[in-house]
């Protein structure tokens, strides 16, 4: 995209933000799951993780490019200034200020010809502060943390890594290859490298489990399922679906299998996607995205078979909870936590977070099989991104080489992400799983096993017109979630042809 298109797109997508903020209607800080990375967000009064904040309750952006809310000592001006801007995920916060402002201090002493300046802006103001700058040709050079719903809200600002990873030699070696991959945009190229990352795995409960009788979930991919009669089946959705049925229970002890099974008076139920909307959910499908190469509105097809899993699983054979349910006692606003879920999909930052009064046994084990013969374990991650505006391309990536190398594990520890690094992932757990109810005890490699088989695309990736598709496609998830007696198929094509308007509005804008 030229760089004057993508000024004048940034202005307009200022103007809507300051529409929203004047009263228009916002989107939640993220979608139902996360209260952390990009794409759902755990409720409020949950601590959030690393990742970012949705840009959906921004301020309007003053005339002026908002000024840093902290900022480290002005360049000394015999050296090459290099900007970087903080806020559209982690570090906005006050107690961030001074890790971030050492991390600077640390730097601009480790050598002598670039100056790094630390520009920290509100959460609440970053999206609009960075279209303001970006619109007016004063971008920083390098952003983050951001994860790819903060990246892909602003498409086209990135600056492509290809040609300075070939021309720095850079070492990919202690990455995951999948992990690489995952900041390639088939479009725009290599937009980052992998830094702090989330990934998502399932949690079960071994108490349930065993009061049932069945054998846990594998601790590894690839590893089958032993069935009640001691036969190996390979772990899949379909034989987490029976599975699941299993340990879905009602008041009278009855499984969902049974035909005196009350779905009215439900005590356990046997899966739950742990704060998640429909892009999250149905990545247990296969990854894919609501909007395909050309820029036209799609749901993809396997999109299409979760959604009428989901909606059989509400309110046919009753293993999932409707939005009644979820949003009832038995969970508390915490379903895995609530102890009444056998199985659940969550990520990394969730147990960082967000069982605290975990009080029964659990532990960690592989996502099953989609029709794919291959599972997918949806990715939350966070990086730096240089912005494609930069003047000094060569100085920012020594920048981003820095923060990703040598200050890795400092900077993730002080972002609170599961290090990237292969090489210090061990380390990392040693000290995580103290911290975590039960951690000790979890088995903690079926995590990083889950890094080869992230989602890509990712399910927070690019949408033109990204707060109103959120708030359509969150429309259509809800709809799942509390009515029954719906034709799925139709309300699917409701949702492309919705999405679609939107996608062809923000166009001719």
């Amino acid at each position: 995209m030229k760089k004057s298109k993508l000024f004048l797109l940034i202005s307009l997508l200022v103007i809507v933000m300051v529409l929203v903020a004047c009263g228009g209607s916002a989107e939640e800080a993220a979608p139902a799951e996360e209260a952390a990375p990009a794409e759902e967000a755990a409720p409020a009064e949950e601590a959030a993780p690393a990742e970012e904040a949705a840009p959906a309750e921004e301020e309007a952006p003053a005339e002026e490019a908002a000024p840093a809310e902290e900022e480290a000592s002005a360049p000394s001006g015999d050296r090459t200034e290099v900007r970087w801007f903080v806020g559209l995920g982690a570090g906005s916060d006050e107690p961030m200020f001074e890790p971030q402002e050492k991390v600077v201090a640390d730097f601009n002493a480790s050598q002598d010809e670039i100056e790094l300046v630390l520009e920290i802006v509100d959460a609440d103001q970053a999206y609009s502060t960075l279209a303001t700058q970006i619109a007016a040709g004063n971008a920083p050079d390098i952003v983050g943390p951001v994860g790819i719903r903060g990246r892909d809200f602003f498409r086209g600002a990135w600056l492509d890594l290809t040609d300075l990873i070939e021309a720095n030699d850079y070492d990919l070696t202690d990455y995951d290859p999948a992990l690489v991959e995952f900041y390639v945009d088939q479009q725009e190229g290599q937009l980052g490298l992998p830094f702090a990352i989330f990934p998502s795995f399932m949690s079960f409960n071994k108490e349930l489990f065993d009061e049932a009788g069945l054998n846990y979930p594998p601790q590894e991919y690839g590893a089958p399922y032993i069935d009640a009669d001691g036969n190996e089946v390979e772990w899949n959705v379909d034989t987490m679906t029976e599975v699941a049925k299993l340990l879905t229970v009602d008041g009278n002890g009855n499984d969902a299998n049974s035909p005196d099974f009350d779905p009215e008076d439900i005590v356990q139920f046997g899966f739950y996607q742990q704060w998640t909307d429909f892009r999250g959910a149905a990545t247990l499908f296969g990854p894919g995205a609501l909007v395909d190469d050309e820029g036209n509105a799609q749901v993809p097809d396997q999109w299409r078979d979760a959604a009428e899993w989901y909606y059989d699983g509400i309110w046919n054979s009753s293993f999932y909870p409707s939005g009644p349910y979820e949003n009832s006692d038995l969970f508390a606003g915490n379903g895995f936590e609530s102890g009444n879920v056998a199985m659940a999909q969550t990520h990394l930052w969730y147990h960082g977070c967000c069982v605290g009064n975990v009080d029964f046994e659990w532990d960690t084990a592989a996502i099953p099989a989609n029709a794919s013969g291959q599972p997918t374990a949806k990715m939350h991650a966070d990086t730096f991104a240089i912005m494609n505006g930069t003047e000094h391309p060569e100085e920012t990536f020594v920048v981003l080489d820095y923060f990703l190398g040598e200050k890795a594990e400092e900077m993730t520890q002080m972002y609170g992400g599961m290090p990237a690094r292969l090489s210090l992932q061990g380390a990392y757990f040693d000290t995580f799983a103290g911290t975590v109810p039960g951690g000790d005890e979890a088995n903690w490699q079926v995590v990083t096993d889950s890094m080869a088989f992230a989602d890509n695309p990712n399910h927070e990736s690019y949408m033109p017109s990204p707060q109103e598709a959120n708030e359509r496609y969150n429309e259509f998830w809800s709809l799942l979630l509390e009515n029954p007696g719906l034709d799925v198929q139709a309300e699917i094509d409701t949702l492309v042809a919705d999405l679609q308007a939107i996608y062809d509005a923000a166009g001719n804008e």
